[in-house]
């Protein structure tokens, strides 16, 4: 069959934002908003790309040395990872990619792009074996971080590639555990203002990993994973003005992320502590790390006041996104209330699957 059908979700980030490239866990899940990649077999030696939703068209011959240049290129950077898989292409591809996932808007169009991408050459030449969810989202995270040696860490990989909502374990005992729960009254608010993600990660990294070495020169048996936040203020009396909020916000926020996944564990999931727990990550976020922009604290005031159970920022911050929690009563008056403070967009999601890939007679329009 000449035809493949590769098709990958958005996600977003509920608990555990800026945690992951600290080797801390996140809680995030996938959302019903889409990367579509439909391919057909052209026998020619390249792949043409065509974006129509962007106005990009491309050729990619498959037997030119990848070389990457600095302006990221994860099409070519995918290519030249999965090649050392053993993924070899041997003849070329029409591939149109289209989607319903907003760009710049902190739910990983771009990784999901990767992850439709990847999927597609596997299935279309092999290696079989690496098909597994877990060996895509390791792929695309090898292409899209490693690669560039960007601050990113592994949630939108795994986020997107597994689906549901997961429990990732992204330190040196990495996990994870997809949680397979009805979770409900999901909005996602679009500021309409760009985010900033390369710089702002970079700044934030380095700030943060800079706070806990200084902590572990005065605490030699400092372990993040296992301090308690009553000792913070002996912690915090070792460091700069400057570095104080990012290691307060590391433990905060990992805090936060560790009572969320008690409640994710029960058996019916309690909204409103969930709600209470996304507030006080928000909290960290915007006044500690200080990520949001006005127009998304607008956005977030408007939400709560409307009665949201929680909202937070979601992504690399400086713009972007929010995502909001509500109960289903409040559900339309909430994106009204999103709306009316100028949000570029809001609407409800629910939880997705996951990728997929398929072999297809015909393409569905």
């Amino acid at each position: 069959m000449d035809k493949i059908l590769s098709i990958a979700p958005a996600r977003t980030c509920l608990f555990g934002d800026h945690q992951d490239y600290l080797g801390l866990p996140i809680i995030a899940c996938a959302i019903n908003r889409h990367i579509t990649l439909k391919a057909t077999k052209n026998n020619k030696n390249y792949f043409f790309i065509d974006k129509p939703d962007i106005k990009i068209k491309r050729k990619i011959f498959i037997n030119e040395e990848i070389i990457l240049s600095e302006k990221a290129d994860f099409l070519l950077s995918s290519l030249k990872v999965l090649r050392r898989y053993h993924c070899i292409p041997n003849c070329g591809y029409d591939v149109k990619i289209t989607g319903t996932i907003p760009i710049n808007a902190g739910i990983s169009s771009s990784s999901a792009v990767i992850i439709a991408w990847i999927q597609f050459l596997l299935k279309a030449f092999g290696p079989q074996e690496f098909l597994s969810s877990e060996k895509i989202a390791q792929i695309a995270f090898e292409s899209e971080v490693i690669e560039y040696q960007y601050s990113g860490g592994k949630m939108d990989q795994f986020s997107i590639a597994l689906g549901n909502i997961i429990y990732l374990e992204t330190g040196k005992n990495f996990a994870f555990q997809v949680l397979n729960l009805p979770l409900s009254g999901l909005i996602i608010a679009e500021s309409g203002v760009k985010k900033e993600t390369i710089g702002l990660l970079k700044k934030l990294k380095e700030n943060s990993w800079k706070a806990i070495h200084e902590v572990e020169k005065q605490f030699p048996n400092f372990n993040i994973y296992e301090v308690k936040t009553e000792n913070l203020e002996s912690y915090l009396s070792c460091l700069s003005d400057e570095l104080k909020p990012y290691f307060e916000a590391a433990l905060g926020n990992f805090e936060v992320t560790k009572k969320a996944l008690k409640e994710f564990k029960k058996d019916v999931l309690d909204l409103n502590k969930i709600g209470f727990l996304m507030n006080q990550h928000h909290y960290y976020l915007k006044n500690l790390l200080k990520i949001t922009v006005p127009k998304i604290d607008e956005m977030i005031d408007a939400a709560l006041n409307a009665g949201a159970l929680g909202a937070k920022i979601v992504g690399s911050g400086g713009g972007g996104s929010i995502v909001v929690l509500s109960d289903k009563k409040n559900e339309q008056q909430i994106l009204e209330a999103i709306l009316a403070v100028g949000a570029k967009d809001a609407y409800a999601v629910a939880v997705d699957k996951g990728a997929n890939v398929h072999f297809v007679t015909n393409f569905l329009t």
